[in-house]
């Protein structure tokens, strides 16, 4: 049984529920990583309802050691995404 959700998953999903061909299934899908993936490089907050929230944080360089070396090392800063799921998100994994 395979656990992991693929991007040809969804595109099938999309094909199965709602009836467009393949193409525009996918087309759609890679419309809408776009449009997330360019609103967080440009640090805006993206809000899906009954979803989640998006957002950029930045991480500060900081000292890292290698546990096996003991070799100090310093982790340069970058940013991060971190997500929110809604509350309703929360209560539809928690009922299940």
């Amino acid at each position: 049984m395979r656990i992991n959700l693929t991007k040809k998953d969804i595109i099938n999903s999309i094909y199965m529920q709602i009836g467009f061909s393949k193409k525009i299934s996918e087309n759609l899908l890679d419309d809408i990583i776009t449009v997330i993936i360019d609103n967080l490089t440009k640090n805006k907050k993206i809000k899906i309802s009954n979803f989640g929230t998006f957002t950029v944080r930045l991480k500060n360089k900081r000292i890292g050691r290698n546990p096996k070396t003991k070799e100090v090392k310093i982790i340069s800063g970058r940013k991060v995404v971190l997500f929110k799921p809604s509350n309703q998100f929360k209560n539809y994994l928690n009922n299940d």
